[in-house]
């Protein structure tokens, strides 16, 4: 691994059975090198690996929390084109229509809101475990 000449161009093969496989690329896909060939190179010359560790709870609560601000971001542009409505009214009948839609858009993203509290709190409940 010299610093002058870093074109690698020794070839190394190694059979593996379909399980030493699975058990070596399970490892790799555990760690920070993007590739396999990284992973190999560092446990051959005993460099320092960075592992990851994930807790799968934590993911899906991650992807309900994306998904709660996608919805958020259509009702803050839903309540954001009521609001530029209301200034252009001038038929008080339309403006009573207006705020009907308003307090309809209001309550969802009440609701929306509640419901991100609620899957924050479990998240954080669970971290300071």
């Amino acid at each position: 691994m010299d610093k002058k000449n870093s074109n690698r161009i020794r070839i190394i093969k190694c059979r593996l059975t379909l399980q030493e496989y699975q058990i070596l690329e399970k490892k790799w896909k555990a760690t920070a090198c993007q590739k396999l060939s990284e992973y190999v190179r560092k446990c051959l010359f005993d460099k320092p690996i960075i592992t990851f560790y994930r807790n799968r709870s934590d993911d899906e609560g991650i992807a309900e929390l994306s998904r709660l601000r996608t919805e958020l971001n259509h009702i803050g542009n839903n309540f954001n084109q009521a609001v530029k409505r209301l200034n252009t009214i001038e038929d008080p009948n339309e403006f009573k229509a207006w705020f009907t839609a308003y307090e309809l858009e209001k309550r969802t993203l009440s609701n929306k809101l509640d419901e991100i509290k609620g899957h924050m709190k479990k998240m954080v409940e669970r971290w300071l475990q």
